[in-house]
């Protein structure tokens, strides 16, 4: 793996994460994640004798995507930065925004999802819209409607406003306009069939406003659209 760097400088960077790629390392995960290449690509003595150890445990990543999600990954080459990078999060002075297919055609063309988040108490795997879940705000544009094989779907840009794990997919399914290709959300019959052309969940982490954590200078992070995204939208 050789991701593309969106961003660098002497204490943080931003790569652009290909689909299909973990993210963190654990016992479950086969192959290279992109903690690996971190630790190839950074060098040894930035973890050498830190005592920060979520730094150093996490390799300097300073939040996740999923595995099937394309986009923007910050990775902190300092502890300072870590902290400051994961305090913006924390904060929400971080802005993302992100692209997705989703079926149907949303209405209206301009909204905001505001449904609490959290883990299923039957499937511990997932998660859905739940009573007690954490709050959990998502605004959308919808910026083309087409056709494929006579079903509707929408190319939509999305902008959480909390950091929920699988906001944006859990909100879309609560609209009923699940992503194309969401194994976990979209339903048995509805996934299976999206997988046969559509090969992943498909949303991207496009766009990226962070203050530096050092000067504070705003900085604009962009992804471009990845191909198989693009392919299916023109």
């Amino acid at each position: 793996m050789n991701p593309p760097i969106l961003f660098e400088d002497n204490v943080f960077l931003a790569i652009n994460k290909p689909p299909g790629i973990v993210v963190n390392r654990a016992e479950s995960v086969k192959g290279e994640t992109v903690q690996d290449w971190i630790e190839g690509y950074l060098p040894k003595e930035t973890w050498d004798g830190q005592t920060n150890t979520d730094f150093k445990e996490r390799s300097g990543i300073v939040h996740r995507i999923d595995k099937e999600t394309s986009g923007i990954l910050l990775i902190a080459k300092t502890p300072d930065a870590f902290r400051e990078l994961q305090k913006q999060f924390k904060e929400r002075v971080i802005h993302k925004t992100y692209l997705a297919i989703v079926h149907g055609t949303i209405a209206p063309k301009v909204g905001e999802i505001r449904a609490p988040v959290g883990r299923l108490p039957w499937n511990r795997e997932r998660f859905g819209i739940v009573p007690g879940g954490k709050e959990s705000v998502t605004r959308y544009t919808v910026c083309k409607v087409f056709m494929k094989d006579e079903q509707p779907f929408s190319f939509i840009e999305l902008h959480p406003e909390t950091g929920r794990t699988h906001q944006i997919r859990v909100h879309m399914k609560y609209m009923n306009h699940p992503i194309l290709g969401d194994y976990l959300y979209a339903g048995r019959k509805t996934s299976r069939d999206d997988r046969m052309w559509a090969p992943r969940v498909m949303l991207h982490a496009q766009k990226l406003v962070c203050m530096h954590p050092i000067t504070g200078t705003p900085i604009e992070i962009v992804a471009p659209i990845p191909d198989d995204m693009n392919s299916i939208i023109i």
